[in-house]
């Protein structure tokens, strides 16, 4: 192992280089994940019976790989009525409602099997029950204080289960419990001749796509999961659909990497759920051919098109609300130190106004929140806009998110006066838990909520929505405080002048999947400037020097830079906080900078 990576997997908890491996026998046993084995009796007895089986799928990357997973391997094992249903977002909404159990009773099935949703669906759960329909719960979000009365619940956040891996996405807990379902039927004699035993490392590249498109933190075990799914890839053993989404995107299915999947292909498989139905994506994740595949990959692209219109929109859109709100907290900071009531633009006191699409809660006095940061941004940030779209605020408060470096909820209006709220969390604070707190604090404010530590969603009255902001803000100021809320980069720190080379950056591009809690390698360092230009925009373009080795030069570029700033002509050196990246052109490979943060030195 080269001493860089060496260096760089040892900063992110590896002692071992077998730890690096990532094996798939290596992982964790099924029998740790609570329920499994009650989950694959319970489906094989199915299986055998030919019973037909109903996969309620959640509409984003993570429940439609799960879904599609859980069909494959299903029919692959045997079952003769292996069907999904997903719900549309802006008709039905998240979860196992009962009007969705209503829909899916008209199909007949015997099982309804919950992916990547249905721990916090308690009358969905008790509405099959009622209608005769077991219920099989498969989810990693957090339950809530009382668990659905399901027939099995495999979850590795429930009480009683001593799965190590609490991170796994939803797509992996249906691995895990196809896993159980095929050493079930094997102790059962199923297979044989006729009915051969089914590879299950062919849902790799599922598990590895809804891992990935799901943020979760990249744990021992998930990573083990996503660099098998990748290698399979890489190889060749590809399904037709998450092929044709890389395409679209750009990418080489031989050279992909966890990014490749976060930013090519999640974005388009979770564009029909954001926009659309999400019956489009699984229907390209289960095509069989390529030509079905690409078809609607295509669709999926146009799709994602319109996502980014979208999301553009809101963003400059918020950004006007944002700096509205700051005006307010100034003026509100200044009307205090002249010892009268605060006002807005209009003259009137907060108590007498329409609560504007942004309500900065930490800045009426009255409402008992905590002063705004030093910054004039209170410690966690709301937005609304009624003309927002319910299917993109969770991309909107993500790149708020990273912007303000604050917990930011995004609502948008949803129907019967009711908003539908999608948040994005920082370090130190776990997004559901605050919202559980909020909830214990003033029942009857949150209408729904659920999640996990860095993402949730909620949705309330539109009228409590000035009560929820104040409420929330002071949550989040009592977890976080001072340094939580300036942003700060860690990096691997600098590179000797041999170590720039493409081999160190092909060892490192592959050795793992990075992603979330495993971040990629990321260096620092000064080097002399040679030249600089804006491509494509706003992109700069840099051939650099380092000062230990003047006859070195290397390729650099910086995307979406401030184009005021950039280029800088009179300036001779930057500090540089960077990636060492495989730029692959033309079929040629070269050695490039991929620069994170760029300074004047």
């Amino acid at each position: 192992m080269h001493p860089v990576l060496a260096r760089v997997l040892a900063a992110r908890g590896l002692r071992r280089a077998e730890d690096a491996a990532l094996k798939l026998e290596d992982l964790h046993p099924p029998e740790q994940l609570r329920g499994a084995d009650a989950a694959a009796a319970l489906l094989a007895d199915a299986v055998a019976a030919n019973q037909p089986i109903l996969a309620v799928g959640d509409f984003d990357a993570d429940g439609a790989t799960g879904s599609a997973l859980a069909l494959s391997l299903l029919r692959a094992m045997g079952a003769k009525e292996a069907e999904y249903l997903v719900p549309n977002r802006f008709e039905f909404g998240y979860g196992l409602s009962p009007e969705i159990v209503r829909i899916a009773a008209a199909r007949k099935p015997a099982i309804i099997m919950t992916v990547d949703n249905g721990i916090s669906s308690l009358e969905g759960v008790a509405l099959a029950r009622e209608l005769g329909i077991k219920t099989l719960v498969t989810d990693h979000h957090l339950p809530g204080a009382a668990l659905p009365e399901a027939d099995v619940i495999v979850n590795p956040n429930q009480p009683g289960c001593d799965f190590p891996s609490k991170s796994i996405a939803g797509v992996g807990v249906v691995f895990y419990v196809m896993l159980a379902l095929r050493a079930e039927l094997r102790r059962r004699g199923w297979f044989g001749p006729a009915r051969p035993e089914p590879k299950l490392s062919s849902g790799l590249d599922l598990v590895a796509l809804g891992t990935v498109a799901d943020v979760v933190p990249l744990d021992g075990n998930n990573r083990i999961l996503v660099q098998q799914g990748l290698q399979r890839m890489r190889a060749g053993h590809c399904r037709p659909g998450i092929r044709a989404l890389l395409e679209a995107g750009g990418r080489e299915l031989n050279r992909v990497t966890a990014e490749d999947l976060a930013f090519a292909a999640a974005p388009r498989l979770n564009a029909a759920g954001r926009l659309s139905d999400m019956s489009a994506g699984i229907e390209c994740l289960l095509a069989a051919d390529a030509a079905k595949a690409q078809s609607i990959a295509a669709e999926l692209d146009n799709l994602n098109h319109d996502r980014r219109a979208i999301e553009q929109s809101m963003q400059r859109e918020a950004e006007t609300l944002l700096d509205a709100a700051l005006e307010t907290v100034a003026g509100a900071a200044g009307a205090r130190e002249r010892g009268s009531p605060p006002t807005g633009k209009d003259g009137l006191p907060p108590s007498e106004k329409t609560a504007p699409p942004f309500e900065n809660a930490a800045s009426p006095s009255e409402q008992g929140a905590p002063p705004p940061a030093q910054d004039g941004l209170p410690p966690a940030v709301c937005l609304y806009h009624p003309e927002w779209h319910q299917g993109v605020v969770g991309l909107l408060a993500s790149r708020i998110k990273d912007r303000l470096h604050r917990p930011v909820i995004a609502f948008a209006r949803g129907d019967d006066g009711i908003l539908k709220g999608s948040a994005r969390s920082i370090p130190g604070l776990h997004i559901r838990d605050a919202l559980a707190r909020v909830d214990s604090r003033a029942p009857d404010l949150i209408d729904k909520f659920g999640g996990h530590a860095m993402a949730a969603g909620l949705s309330l009255a539109a009228e409590r929505l000035p009560e929820f902001q104040a409420a929330f803000t002071e949550t989040a100021a009592e977890f976080l405080q001072g340094a939580d809320l300036e942003p700060a980069l860690a990096t691997d720190g600098e590179l000797a002048p041999e170590d720039f080379n493409l081999a160190l950056a092909r060892q490192l591009r592959y050795a793992a999947p990075w992603g979330q809690h495993f971040p990629a390698p990321l260096f620092d360092g000064v080097f002399e400037l040679v030249t600089q230009r804006i491509v494509g925009g706003s992109h700069l373009k840099l051939v650099l020097r380092p000062p230990a080795a003047p006859g070195c030069l290397l390729d650099a570029i910086a995307f979406n830079v401030d184009t005021d700033r950039w280029a800088a002509p009179a300036l001779a050196k930057v500090r540089l906080a960077y990636r060492l990246d495989c730029n692959y052109f033309r079929g040629e490979e070269r050695l490039q900078l991929a620069v994170e943060q760029i300074e004047p030195a």
